[in-house]
């Protein structure tokens, strides 16, 4: 059965925020590189495009919270990324979730407009081929329903690795039109080039 683009389930939004930020020195979800912290930036540019926006965060971070957007604190704890994507697939178990890291200042709105009309929710997931590896980006990936068994399967398993997810599924993977969308930043280094790019 091949579904028409309106029988597709719900896109919602998730950034993800809750990291530590060890390498990085200060916390990249409020770096201000677009005029606002980062999270908030990120938020914005999912709700253009998304149903509803959630950040994934962890319980102390919402003491300074901005109440003009909603929060997801993990109910899968301690997982990093991996608990983020579990915890909002859980949340709302019919959504598909657009989930997009908080440290890609690069990230456009062209690069998330062509994920989603790419993508193909008879999949697993629909994701970036990253630049920089070849591998699967499952920070800038649409997350289906039925990956929720998915990835609950593979933390039975041990493993809260979703970019092992993502190539032992069944996953559409796109080339960037703009690899730089997808830059990761994680260090004071990648933070010095991304500023470099923005200012150009």
């Amino acid at each position: 059965m091949i579904l028409k683009e309106n029988d597709f389930p719900t896109l919602n939004g998730l950034v993800l925020a809750g990291g530590k930020s060890q390498r990085i020195g200060n916390p990249k979800d409020k770096i201000n590189w677009h005029g606002k912290e980062q999270k908030y930036y990120a938020a914005d540019l999912l709700a253009a495009i998304c149903d509803e926006v959630f950040i994934s965060c962890r319980q102390d971070q919402l003491e300074n919270f901005d109440t003009n957007y909603n929060f997801l604190t993990d109910t899968f704890l301690n997982m990093g990324p991996f608990g983020g994507i579990l915890s909002a697939l859980r949340s709302q178990r019919d959504k598909a979730w657009l989930v997009v890291a908080c440290d890609l200042p690069l990230l456009d709105k062209n690069s998330l407009e062509f994920l989603i009309q790419s993508r193909n929710p008879e999949k697993a997931a629909t994701t970036y081929e990253s630049p920089f590896d070849g591998l699967p980006e499952p920070l800038i990936t649409i997350w289906e329903p039925k990956s929720y068994p998915l990835l609950l399967n593979f933390l039975g398993l041990g493993n809260t690795c979703p970019r092992k997810v993502l190539i032992n599924s069944d996953t559409l993977i796109l080339k960037p039109a703009n690899p730089d969308a997808l830059m990761n930043v994680n260090t004071p280094e990648d933070m010095a080039k991304a500023k470099e790019i923005l200012r150009k």
